[in-house]
């Protein structure tokens, strides 16, 4: 399984914007073959950060997801909605357990 987390700081006057494709990506990812869950929230400190969790079945379907015309759109409108260096990390996970509390 691919994990990525990726934290975009959002551009304040930019945000409305940002939301509204967010939640358009969300949407047209999770109706992606081998997508496992695609999730996006508002940080609770910082209402200009968008954060993404994101798993695909393998590096197969996260090469996919890239080729799409939602991520495309992302990739081509981001660089004008940021405010500040996104962080993005990739995890490649063996095994997963959901953890009861």
């Amino acid at each position: 399984m691919i994990v990525v987390h990726a934290n975009f700081p959002i551009d304040p006057a930019r945000r409305e914007e940002a939301l509204e494709l967010a939640e358009m990506l969300v949407e047209e990812s999770n109706k992606e073959p081998g997508m496992i869950d695609y999730r996006a929230s508002v940080d609770v400190v910082d209402q200009n950060v968008i954060r993404f969790i994101e798993r695909y079945e393998d590096e197969a379907a996260f090469a996919a997801h890239t080729e799409t015309d939602h991520f495309q759109e992302l990739d081509e409108k981001l660089p004008d909605l940021l405010d500040g260096e996104p962080d993005v990390m990739q995890f490649e996970v063996s095994e997963a357990t959901e953890v009861e509390l």
